[in-house]
């Protein structure tokens, strides 16, 4: 059992004196794709702010051990913060990360927390150097609500830091994708009145058209892309009315939210509509190949149905032909809620962006009849015995098309 409930856990560590990281566990963090070197990925400038003297360039991977307690499950280790830097001594890693965690009897890596919400609140001394650390392991969506209402979304590749009193910063793992703009290349109706996600969409689409790229690559070039526009914007709104100041904690509070408020909106449509941007690229037409959110068997609303409506409610019409896809960036536990969708479907297709599941969580998604739809350069996050099963999202498109031939 946990040592209090979360809220109050986020209470007891929400002050000064702490910084926060949170982001979701990858197949590539806990022992999900069988890694030999495990653990939590760290971001280098992070640990060499609260930990100095792992910055040795000249050392091999020079370490420092952290108490760390688990406080979700709960468990207490001599944890081994270091930095795999053998790149700058021949060989090919550069990264760091938390390991000696005790094997899958952690929480930290035990392959069903792939995908979970995990946060770690390290407590600084006076010089601002890592004295310990306290862990939290989301394993139920009503956790990972907790967590982003009062963080914001945390997305597969991205993580978030957060140092009371200030607005959480959530950062990209991902390399940049120079899609950044100052506000001087906006356009200026964004400056009055935030854009929505379909706009930001169409400035990716213009910026990084990718034509060349095959729809797996140009999925994730595109996400990468629009992310760095919707900051672009979230700065060039935000920051002036941060810059003046506020005249009481509920304005701060308040800015806050709207900011949080902001990307969850985002996150929640992002995937959608960079789907359905791309069968409409990939000649499929929006009402005759595939329904958009379709109203379906009263007020269901899957995000896809193929090939229509009309095809959907022809009972005529065959039912292996139909197919329903899903969009959800992370899919741990919230893809129970596609199950119920597009009754007459029996096989759901579920497009993510999720780094892993557990060989455990996939048999489940077997067992209801759920696909998942992964973009190839992911594959290599989900434990050997689940890639052979997974379909990219290329494949999906060519499925698609060759089912509305053949209905010609």
């Amino acid at each position: 059992m946990p040592v209090m409930d979360l809220s109050s856990w986020i209470e007891l560590y929400a002050r000064p004196g702490t910084i926060w990281f949170i982001k979701r566990l990858s197949g590539n963090d806990t022992l999900a794709t069988e890694a030999h070197q495990a653990g939590p990925y760290l971001p280098r400038p992070l640990v060499f702010e609260i930990f100095p003297d792992i910055n040795q360039p000249a050392a091999k991977n020079p370490d420092q051990i952290v108490e760390l307690f688990l406080d979700s499950h709960p468990d207490h280790r001599e944890a081994r913060v270091v930095w795999y830097n053998n790149k700058l001594h021949g060989g090919t890693r550069n990264e760091t990360r938390m390991t000696r965690l005790g094997g899958q009897a952690s929480a930290l890596l035990n392959p069903d927390s792939t995908g979970s919400i995990t946060a770690l609140v390290f407590l600084l001394d006076a010089d601002g150097k890592a004295t310990s650390c306290h862990a939290w392991v989301c394993d139920d969506p009503l956790q990972e609500d907790i967590i982003e209402d009062r963080f914001g979304v945390v997305e597969p590749k991205s993580f978030t830091i957060w140092r009371p009193g200030l607005i959480p910063q959530q950062i990209q793992v991902a390399a940049e994708a120079g899609c950044h703009l100052s506000r001087e290349q906006l356009p200026p109706v964004w400056l009055e009145k935030f854009p929505k996600g379909e706009e930001i969409i169409a400035k990716t689409r213009e910026l990084r058209p990718d034509n060349n790229l095959t729809v797996d690559d140009r999925l994730l070039r595109r996400r990468e892309c629009e992310y760095e526009i919707f900051k672009s914007v979230e700065e060039a709104v935000y920051l002036p009315r941060m810059a003046n100041g506020f005249n009481s904690i509920e304005g701060f509070v308040g800015l806050a939210q709207t900011i949080l408020q902001s990307r969850k909106s985002r996150s929640g449509n992002s995937l959608e509509l960079h789907a359905r941007d791309i069968m409409v690229e990939e000649k499929l037409i929006n009402g005759t190949d595939f329904a958009h959110k379709p109203v379906i068997e009263g007020n269901k609303r899957p995000d896809f149905i193929f090939p229509s409506v009309a095809a959907y409610n022809d009972q005529s019409y065959p039912r292996a032909r139909l197919r329903m896809l899903a969009a959800k960036t992370t899919c741990k536990d919230r893809w129970r809620q596609i199950t119920t969708e597009a009754s007459d479907i029996p096989l759901k297709h579920l497009l993510t962006l999720q780094e892993g599941v557990s060989e455990n969580q996939f048999q489940e998604m077997r067992q209801e009849n759920v696909q998942l739809v992964v973009p190839t350069k992911l594959h290599r996050s989900y434990p050997p015995s689940v890639r052979p099963h997974l379909i990219s999202f290329e494949s999906f498109i060519a499925e698609v098309r060759l089912q509305n031939r053949g209905n010609a």
